[in-house]
């Protein structure tokens, strides 16, 4: 049950290497689709949050969207595909979420900026570089924000990855080699111990979500750890009603067996 996690930077044919791979394992192929899910749940226009990865959002959709609410939307969709198993999933910070499971391969695709262009420029058919050079450079500044803004981590730091391929250098076919060669390592293995770790961590990502969809605890801002089942809260919350609204809500989330909270609530002086 193979699961890669995929970055790619535009005009890299990135979207190459993820059809051949995807066709040589026989997996599922999962990017674009995560929009949906996500635009759903925040209540927003699927356009909308489009235009925010691809940096072309106006100022009053980059102040009035939370990045750290699509970073917890996203977290639970990512996670949740991977328990899937057999997948490839495609950008939406795949790489950093997945990267504390051992048998998840993380591969960046990415090319110098010159062939990113011409590789644009005959895809797309056209001779307009400006305009080329413009976009590739409005998705990069937006793609580095988001993940600073999300995840707190420089967008492109090879330490992210286990695979860097530079498709001037390295052809698709061999990309899709290396990759497949990765995932049949013994150390990308799966085991009882990493399949444990991804569903804590797909666990933990639910409670998160579960506390934003809620009204009564939509502010909370608390640590969430899984085991097994079994969940821990630890932090701070305003008040003792927030405090049970917390455990209950998270008693309420689908594989949770049991909660455990460690909330203190804050004390406020007198005036």
């Amino acid at each position: 049950m193979p699961v890669i996690a995929m970055t790619m930077e535009v005009g890299t044919r990135g979207s190459e290497v993820a059809v051949g791979l995807a066709k040589a394992l026989n997996i599922a192929s999962i990017g674009h689709e995560i929009v949906d899910r996500v635009a759903d749940k925040m209540n927003v226009k699927k356009s909308m949050l489009q235009r925010l990865r691809e940096g072309k959002a106006s100022m009053l959709e980059r102040i009035s969207t939370s990045q750290s609410e699509i970073g917890v939307f996203t977290a639970e969709e990512v996670l949740a595909i991977a328990q899937k198993g057999d997948v490839l999933v495609r950008g939406w910070g795949a790489t950093l979420l997945l990267r504390p499971v051992p048998h998840i391969v993380c591969v960046r695709v990415c090319a110098p900026f010159e062939a990113r262009v011409q590789s644009l420029l005959q895809r797309l058919d056209t001779d307009d570089e400006e305009f080329i050079r413009d976009e590739i450079q409005r998705s990069d500044e937006a793609h580095a924000a988001a993940m600073q803004a999300r995840y707190h981590v420089r967008w492109g730091d090879p330490l992210l990855y286990d695979l860097t391929l530079n498709t001037e250098r390295v052809a698709i076919d061999s990309c899709v080699e290396q990759i497949i060669a990765l995932t049949r390592r013994p150390e990308f293995a799966e085991t009882p111990e990493s399949r444990a770790k991804l569903d804590n961590l797909a666990l933990e990502a639910r409670v998160r979500a579960a506390f934003l969809a809620h009204a009564d605890t939509e502010d909370v801002r608390v640590t969430v750890v899984a085991d097994a089942g079994k969940v821990v809260l630890r932090g701070m919350v305003d008040t003792e009603k927030e405090r049970a609204a917390a455990i209950n809500v998270a008693k309420t989330v689908s594989g949770v067996t049991a909660v455990s909270a460690d909330l203190r609530t804050i004390r406020r002086p007198r005036r």
